[in-house]
């Protein structure tokens, strides 16, 4: 029986399991429509049984999730403890500026694991989405916005995986994107002389 407290490790034919379901739908999703992907393509391509599968992620979304994960980790750090502007020590609106634009391009890189794992309510569901709030949360109260809560989830709102496909689709580049952003950013988040000014 494992002592409470110490992390249970993963057996090493479970961990070769995780690394080939992962290998193998990273490919399909490379390869194909990510909505299309099932969890019988992944067990397939991954060589395991599909009863190995299911243990592990409910469905396809899961998978993608897990995915997007190393990177969503690696992006949370770079938050908590990076240079600045991304990381503390710049002004709120400067790091929200940042944050839009390395979320851009992370959707860039990884567009059909976001939208294959984190569209419509399961993005509200990811721990991902959770660190993101908080964030935001910080970077709101930083600057001095009063009654910051409804505007989190609203200065998350365009970086929605579906919205940026749908405005990449539509002529937009993540240039232009990412200059929208932080627009945005500015606006909402002043600096304190501006702010005095207005």
């Amino acid at each position: 029986m494992p002592h409470a407290g110490r992390p249970v490790r993963e057996r090493a034919d479970a961990a070769r399991n995780r690394e080939r379901v992962l290998d193998a739908a990273r490919r399909l999703y490379r390869e194909r429509d990510p909505r299309t992907v099932t969890m019988e393509d992944i067990a397939a391509a991954a060589g395991v049984g599909r009863a190995t599968l299911y243990r592990r992620y409910r469905d396809p979304a899961a998978v993608a999730v897990a995915l997007l994960d190393e990177h969503d980790r690696s992006l949370q750090e770079q938050l908590i403890s990076g240079p600045p502007p991304l990381g503390p020590g710049a002004a709120p609106a400067d790091r929200l500026a940042a944050f839009y634009a390395a979320m851009l391009d992370l959707l860039d890189e990884h567009l059909p694991l976001a939208l294959s794992g984190e569209t419509g309510a399961a993005r509200f569901r990811t721990g991902a989405y959770e660190f993101w709030r908080l964030h935001v949360r910080v970077l709101l109260r930083a600057a001095g916005v009063p009654d910051p809560e409804p505007l989190v989830d609203i200065l998350l709102a365009p970086l929605a995986p579906e919205l940026y496909q749908h405005q990449r689709r539509h002529g937009l580049d993540r240039r232009q994107i990412a200059a929208a952003l932080d627009r945005l950013a500015r606006a909402l988040l002043p600096e304190p002389g501006r702010r005095d000014a207005q």
